[in-house]
């Protein structure tokens, strides 16, 4: 089961038992956070919402909120987003080493069963977050680009599966969509964006056999 972009602290209210839910009924086995399970809105390098939580508090209500996922999904994949890495690019930007600052998996207790690296292949599928990527079709392009089956987070409006088919092969690319409360402050910039974020989660059977899971909201 790949479960999309959460932004914790500002996911979708009932999203957690929604791909608990799928889990169960659909028995997945291994479990893939494709990216920004954090937000990290307070230091974000765009335009912060000056009603907004501060830093510190915003990182209290994520401690408080991850501790339920953590409990919810013990074992799990995480590829690192855009947002998950805010720390190590604020890092460069004011000229700090590193060794200044904690690593991700210790500033969020991540459990020793959550594994965390930049993309993973499982059943001979590519999961990365998407960092970089744009469009409605972008999965399409990654697995064309990387000459495999891609899935991939990071575009909230744009869930969907598409198949590709040669005389060697057939492949698909799917975003998962995401688990992010729209009307939360932080996607306060979208409020007039005529498309809005696609709350889902994704199960891929067996390497081949992709589908999507839409949260009726």
């Amino acid at each position: 089961m790949v479960i999309g972009d959460t932004h914790i602290p500002f996911e979708q209210m009932g999203y957690l038992e929604f791909c608990l839910k799928v889990q169960k009924e659909e028995r997945c086995g291994t479990i893939v956070h494709i990216g920004d399970l954090v937000d990290n809105h307070s230091i974000s390098y765009h335009e912060t919402d000056p009603n907004a939580w501060s830093p510190l508090h915003e990182m209290e209500e994520t401690d408080k909120r991850l501790a339920k996922w953590f409990k919810a999904f013990p074992k799990v994949k995480l590829t690192k987003g855009n947002h998950d890495c805010l720390v190590d690019r604020k890092s460069k930007t004011v000229g700090l080493p590193r060794r200044c600052f904690q690593p991700y998996r210790n500033i969020w207790k991540l459990p020793k069963t959550w594994i965390d690296d930049f993309s993973f292949i499982i059943d001979g599928v590519l999961y990365k977050h998407g960092t970089k990527t744009s469009g409605r079709l972008a999965h399409y392009h990654q697995a064309i680009k990387n000459r495999m089956s891609v899935v991939q987070g990071h575009l909230p409006a744009y869930a969907g599966i598409v198949f590709t088919a040669s005389p060697k092969d057939c492949i698909f690319g799917m975003n998962v969509g995401c688990g992010i409360h729209a009307n939360a402050l932080a996607f306060a910039y979208g409020e007039d964006f005529p498309e809005k974020p696609v709350v889902s989660c994704g199960v891929v059977y067996h390497g081949d056999n992709p589908r999507l899971f839409r949260m009726k909201l």
